[in-house]
Formats: C-alpha cells, sequence, structure tokens
C-alpha cells in the first residue's frame, strides 16, 4: 500500500488524523493537528456558508491571509456528507480553496462516490480522494470507480455515523488489504479508524496493516475542539464503552425524521432518550423530552437531563484528560511506540 507521507510530506511518524467530525472539528483542530505533523480535517457542514467561513478560518491560520494563495494547495483537508450537501457547492469551495484532501462519506449509493470524485479532481487535481467505508465489498468498489488515493476503514467500535453492520478493525483492515492485494491493487494508502483512542489502539493498528489512525473521539477533549462543556464532561466521565455506548437509529430521530441514508446507524452514550426507547416511550414523547433539554444551558448534554446525542466510540473510556491536540498526539505517538517495542518482547 502506498505511504501517505509521500503525498503529506510534514508528517510524522505514525501518522495521526483528526476525523472530520461535523459540527466538531473546526480550523483550529485541524490547523493544531496539522502543525503537530498529523493530518487534520475540516467536518462537512451543509451550511455552505459556515463552510466558507471555516476554509477562510483555516487558510489564515495556515498562510496568514483568508485569502488562498494561487497555485498553492492548503494543507488541510475537508470532509464531505454525500447526503447532506451539495456537490456544486463544495466543488467551488475546493476550486477556490483547493484542501489537500476531501474525505467522502455517507453517500445514499456507491455511484455517488464517483460523481463526486471525479467533479473535485477536475476542480483540483492535487487534491486527494479519501472515502470512508466498513466493508471489504465497499472497498473493492471503491477503488474499482473512483481510485481514491485513501481508504479510511471504518471498524464498528467508531462513535459517531457507520453502517449499521460492520466489523472491528482486527478483522476490517487485514482482510481488505488481502482482497486489495488479489486485485492487485496498488498506490492506494490505508487509514483505520474507530475505537482507537490511545497508543497501543495506533500500535495495533499498524501491524494489521494500516499506514495510518484517524481519531474522533479522542479528540473530543482536545482544547481546540467546539463542543460543549457537558458534552465534553460526559466524554471525559464515560468508562466501559464497550456498555456505555450503542449504536441505533433513535439518535437520529431525537430532532425530527431521520435524513440519514437508511443503511446508517449511530454509537452514542446510552442516556435518557435511549433508556425511553428502549422502554417503548414512543417517538413524539421522546422528541418532546429532547426539545425541553435542548433549552437548557447544558442543551441535554448534562447528567441530570442527559438527552441529546453524545457521540462517542467504544474507545471512550480511554479518553480521562483534556489536552491541546499537540499534546494528544504527541502522548499517542509515545504510546505506540511503548506499546510496539512491549509487543516484540513477545515474539522470538
Amino acid at each position: 500500500m502506498a505511504s501517505l507521507a509521500e503525498h503529506y510530506p510534514w508528517v510524522s511518524s505514525p501518522v495521526i488524523v483528526s476525523a472530520p467530525m461535523s459540527g466538531f472539528s473546526g480550523p483550529a483542530l485541524a490547523h493544531s493537528v496539522y502543525a503537530a505533523g498529523g493530518i487534520g480535517f475540516l467536518g462537512g457542514l451543509p451550511d455552505i456558508n459556515a463552510l466558507r467561513t471555516a476554509l477562510e478560518d483555516a487558510t489564515e491560520l495556515v498562510t496568514g491571509s483568508r485569502i488562498p494563495t494561487p497555485d498553492t494547495t492548503l494543507p488541510i483537508g475537508l470532509g464531505a456528507l454525500l447526503f447532506a450537501q451539495k456537490l456544486d457547492e463544495v466543488v467551488a469551495l475546493v476550486e477556490e480553496f483547493r484542501p489537500i484532501a476531501v474525505w467522502l462519506f455517507a453517500a445514499h449509493g456507491p455511484e455517488d462516490f464517483g460523481r463526486w470524485s471525479e467533479a473535485i479532481r477536475k476542480a483540483s487535481s492535487k487534491t486527494k480522494i479519501w472515502i470512508q467505508i466498513g466493508s471489504v465489498a465497499a472497498a473493492l468498489n471503491s477503488v474499482e470507480s473512483c481510485k481514491p488515493d485513501v481508504l479510511v476503514l471504518q471498524g464498528a467500535d467508531a462513535g459517531g455515523h457507520g453502517g449499521e453492520k460492520g466489523a472491528g478493525i482486527i478483522s476490517l483492515v487485514p482482510e481488505t488489504l488481502y482482497a486489495l492485494e488479489r486485485a492487485g491493487v496498488i498506490g492506494v494508502s490505508i487509514v483505520a479508524t474507530g475505537g482507537i483512542a490511545n497508543g497501543a489502539g495506533v500500535a495495533a493498528a499498524l501491524t494489521l496493516g494500516a499506514g495510518g489512525v484517524a481519531m474522533g473521539t479522542r479528540f473530543l477533549a482536545a482544547e481546540e475542539t467546539k463542543v460543549h462543556p457537558a458534552y465534553q464532561t460526559a466524554i471525559l466521565e464515560t468508562e466501559d464503552g464497550g456498555q456505555t455506548t450503542v449504536r441505533a437509529k433513535v439518535f437520529d430521530e431525537l430532532a425530527g425524521p431521520n435524513i440519514w441514508p437508511r443503511d446508517f446507524d449511530g454509537r452514542a452514550l446510552i442516556a435518557d432518550s435511549y433508556r425511553d426507547h428502549v422502554k417503548g416511550v414512543s417517538i413524539d414523547d421522546i422528541r418532546k423530552s429532547h426539545a425541553e433539554a435542548k433549552q437548557t444551558s447544558h442543551l441535554g448534554f448534562g447528567d441530570g437531563n442527559r438527552r441529546a446525542a453524545i457521540w462517542a466510540g467504544t474507545g471512550v473510556g480511554l479518553v480521562r484528560d483534556k489536552a491541546s491536540a499537540g499534546q494528544i498526539i504527541a502522548e499517542v505517538r509515545r504510546e505506540a511506540k511503548i506499546a510496539l517495542n512491549s509487543a516484540l518482547k513477545h515474539v522470538q
């Protein structure tokens, strides 16, 4: 598989990527990750004006000016939620700001990845295409139809949204690599994501064959992340993520009808809205309670009346402290090296 360092020469090893969490991953986080030798992404935003502002802010952090420099590439990536954004609007911004990569996710069908990839490459030839998928079949389909530069293999432990059906990265990554090898695919980089929240997880992903890892939940505790204090407190206090988080569609029904593609659900903390759902409370009553909680100062994220969705992966129990993105990356890299060296002691 291709090395990420070939196209992102500023990166340090192991390569750490901040996932494009919509509503959370803003310019400050993306730039801090970039400055720490990682690859930072802006979250995809349906509001095109807000997305333009985020790109302007990111450009200013990198260059000192809000106006893109001609014939250069912005060393910040851009997330794209295909089902929720308009292709022509995103492409226009890509042509203007030329982000280093666009991370495509949540298409209604595989043909959408092809349309978006082609349009983005025409708009900015140096912008790399990242595609997030969660199955071997989707990986093979993507490389055949879109020829992505990076496949982001999302394991079922991931927080936030993903396919309803999936496997953990421990089988998804190596099986996908075997399948790509059999198909004669070369030149594609592999990034693993889902449940990775510390250096040991990074080390595990690397031994599975990934060239880098993307983290979302871990960066919810970053000082630069745009997150409500009550939300961040919930992340820091939650333990035993396999028991305290759950994948369900009801999280996308809280504010109104679910608009996500039908084969998607999301992983979030188990809280009052989900408990009511399990008890059989009607969705109308759940929405009413949710709307009332959103009017409070804690926006429904507080421990006393936790009604809003708090997206988090099973690795949430490993997220114990708030720190800068740079400190998080440095710590994760240090832990990864220790874990790899320790593992070698068990190999004869």
